[in-house]
């Protein structure tokens, strides 16, 4: 039921996602009662997914402004100041992180390939060149009979898009817990880098200018993707496959190709991603930012589908199709360029005065809504947020009874187990740039023609921000930080993926408020603001029996710069002989740790606190001591605590480490915050670090590097087999 004159019942408006409330606020805005094509355009514009109308009362209150921050959250993307370039222009890194969860659960290779696609068009949109993709997984149990479809088709969607556009992917993480059975989540980051003389907005500005629609033509797939991300799942989650978007990264390349090549012009005004809720939200957010009205010609849209309506037509999210306004004159020069690259481009509406959106079709007004209540009036919500109890202390904390088997099988989990059968399927180098890749701390990517680097980090640790969102909150940034910091790089900005159960659970909003407000200290506390993001709710199903929510899962995306990539830091140890710091506490916190799940199968305690000012102070001498040649590997202390660090720096290499005395279960795999291990010479000493012992050897606590090696790579290996 899409014509625009069809009736509006009760349960037409609860199909389109609005309360009762919202949708009385709909006849106040419109002084009368919507048609079918208004209600749609109210319903994805209201949808979570677009107005963030349970979350945005909170995120203003997270710091987004420092001297090299050129745009903060409200655009595409995020964009920093990294320096001049080879020409001695200044240069900008742009980057953002979206979901793709809903869809990816209900077709994982399309879900995940088109999640790809929406954050490399958010990033090129502004005028740069994609240069890395990182992503952020988390799925349900290995055991759990969807699961390892699941993976497979969320890493073959990544791969197989980010391969076929030439952009190389870099780094990631992947976790595995029940919480996900019924909900997973696929984050996607694109990092990019453009000259600042070069950068556009999506402010739509100029009465008379054309707007013109680029790209792929509109079809009838992702229809209410942006409602259905904004839902419960449920039984009859399979049904909504017809939501999830279809991807064509070939497009995706050509499409790059020419937007770049029209942005080397002075043609164009503004230009906006056809991301979620596609025609609707892109024409609606150009409008409104540039304080003018838009009026299209439905008639005009390039249609792949015979007989597509208005409705149809707004709401498709349909892949690789952009707006933009031009500048009066510069309408052939612009379609010169995208039919060259093979591409459709139709001038399909105007820029007006009126504050309205108007979409005629057929000679016929089918759409006549201000601007106001669809985006900056949007409904806002102080839902109702109650903190969760504090977990209580540890208490019968248990010892090893070997320290070594412990770490044989805590390497081999699904938590810490490699990722190359997932990296192996990306291509990391196209392009020429990559310096450091999966595996290590942080990804690093040469900037080109220059001896900068970029480097990047996606982290967070969901079972801290349950057991305390305040604590996981600040640990999801700090991680990033430390990650950024060990590879030598300054950490300059992040950009956040903040994925949540129902908000309108008051213990679900309270872990959003908790965690918000743990991100919002570590950034003031690190100079590390917040520049892009977005919020994915509704990650619970019903369909797993009895409404099962993930885990508070807010993804921090991290980037930091290098001046000097040949000073750039990697975590294997690189000489027997060597003499092993630790930078940071002794391990003594195995509250929610890996240990303590993976070997004694419990879930409690509190989780580690987190000290901003010892990771501020310990991030900074780490930084400094790469810098200034000393340390010769460096790896931060996270997952699996010390002993699995310098598992995986041996791993790395093939060298063992001798310590100097032993271990007991909390200094070997206590998740301590702030900590770095760092090597150096024999003849260094390292300031307020312990030594531990040297490199040599070719064991790790008590087991050999080759053992370990091979407990480390069989997970995948052998499920995937299986």
């Amino acid at each position: 039921m899409t014509a625009h004159n069809s009736p509006i019942t009760a349960d037409v408006v609860a199909a389109h996602g609005l309360s009762e409330e919202e949708y009385a606020k709909v006849l106040h805005a419109l002084g009368r009662e919507p048609n079918m094509v208004e209600l749609g355009i109210f319903s994805v514009m209201w949808s979570e997914h677009c107005s963030y109308k349970s979350s945005r009362l909170h995120l203003k209150k997270l710091p987004t402004e420092a001297p090299w921050v050129i745009c903060g959250p409200g655009e595409n993307a995020g964009i920093i100041d990294i320096g001049p370039g080879p020409n001695g222009v200044g240069q900008a890194a742009i980057f953002k992180m979206e979901s793709h969860n809903h869809p990816s659960y209900i077709e994982p290779y399309q879900g995940a390939a088109t999640g790809v696609g929406g954050i490399l068009r958010d990033v090129f949109t502004m005028g740069a060149r994609p240069v890395a993709n990182l992503n952020a997984l988390r799925f349900g149990r290995p055991d759990h009979p969807k699961m390892k479809h699941l993976v497979q088709g969320v890493v073959a969607g990544i791969g197989g898009y980010g391969n076929c556009v030439g952009v190389p992917t870099v780094g990631g993480e992947t976790n595995f817990h029940k919480a996900y059975d019924g909900n997973i989540l696929v984050n996607a980051m694109t990092v990019g880098v453009a000259d600042q003389d070069k950068i556009f907005y999506s402010a739509a500005t100029g009465i008379g200018n054309s707007i013109v629609y680029v790209g792929s033509k509109t079809g009838r797939d992702g229809i209410h993707g942006a409602t259905m991300a904004s839902a419960d799942f449920d039984e009859k989650s399979e049904e909504k496959r017809p939501t999830v978007q279809v991807g064509d990264p070939f497009t995706e390349k050509l499409l790059i190709e020419a937007c770049l090549e029209l942005m080397a012009t002075d043609a164009i005004v503004a230009i906006q991603d056809m991301g979620a809720a596609g025609l609707t939200s892109s024409s609606v957010e150009m409008a409104s930012k540039g304080e003018a009205g838009i009026r299209l010609n439905m008639n005009a849209v390039p249609c792949r589908e015979t007989g597509m309506t208005p409705y149809e037509m707004m709401l498709s999210e349909s892949q690789e199709r952009m707006l933009m306004v031009l500048k009066p004159g510069k309408e052939p020069m612009a379609e010169a360029i995208f039919k060259k690259w093979e591409l459709d481009f139709a001038i399909i509406g105007e820029v007006t005065d009126t504050g309205h959106m108007v979409l005629e079709f057929n000679g016929e007004v089918v759409c006549d809504i201000p601007l106001a209540p669809l985006a900056d009036d949007a409904p806002l919500y102080d839902r109702p947020h109650v903190a969760g109890p504090k977990p209580a202390a540890l208490t019968n904390v248990p010892e090893s009874a070997d320290i070594s088997a412990d770490l044989l099988k805590l390497i081999a989990c699904p938590d810490l187990a490699s990722r190359r059968w997932i990296y192996e399927q990306y291509d990391s180098q196209v392009g020429a740039d990559t310096l450091q890749k999966s595996g290590g701390d942080a990804a690093v990517v040469r900037v080109h023609g220059t001896k900068k680097a970029l480097a990047m980090s996606t982290d967070c640790s969901p079972r801290y921000c349950l057991a305390d969102p305040y604590e996981g909150g600040k640990q999801a940034v700090a991680e990033t930080y430390r990650n950024i910091s060990a590879v030598g790089a300054t950490p300059l900005a992040i950009t956040n993926c903040l994925n949540f159960a129902n908000p309108q659970r008051p213990e679900i909003m309270g872990q959003i408020v908790g965690c918000l407000e743990g991100m919002g200290d570590a950034c003031r506390a690190l100079d590390y603001p917040i520049v892009s993001g977005n919020v994915s709710l509704y990650n619970e199903s019903k369909a797993t029996g009895g409404g099962s929510a993930i885990l508070p899962t807010p993804a921090i995306g991290g980037v930091g710069l290098m001046l000097d990539h040949t000073k750039m830091s990697t975590i294997a140890f690189k000489a027997a002989g060597d003499v092993i710091w630790l930078i940071g506490p002794q391990g003594s916190h195995l509250g929610q740790s890996l240990y303590l799940r993976e070997i004694h199968g419990r879930e409690e305690g509190p989780p580690p606190p987190v000290d901003l000012a010892a990771e501020r102070r310990n991030g900074e001498l780490v930084r400094q001591l790469i810098n200034d040649g000393v340390a010769t590997a460096v790896h931060d202390v996270s997952d699996g605590g010390l002993l699995v660090a310098l598992a995986e720096m041996g791993m790395r290499s093939g060298l063992g480490a001798k310590l100097d005395a032993p271990l007991n279960a909390a200094q070997a795999f206590g998740e301590d915050q702030a900590r770095y291990v760092v090597t150096a010479k024999p003849d260094v000493v390292v300031p307020g670090a312990v030594r531990l012992g040297a490199v040599g050897g070719s064991e790790v606590g008590g087991i050999a590097v080759a053992k370990l090696r091979a407990a480390n790579e069989a997970f995948f290996k052998d499920w995937m087999e299986a």
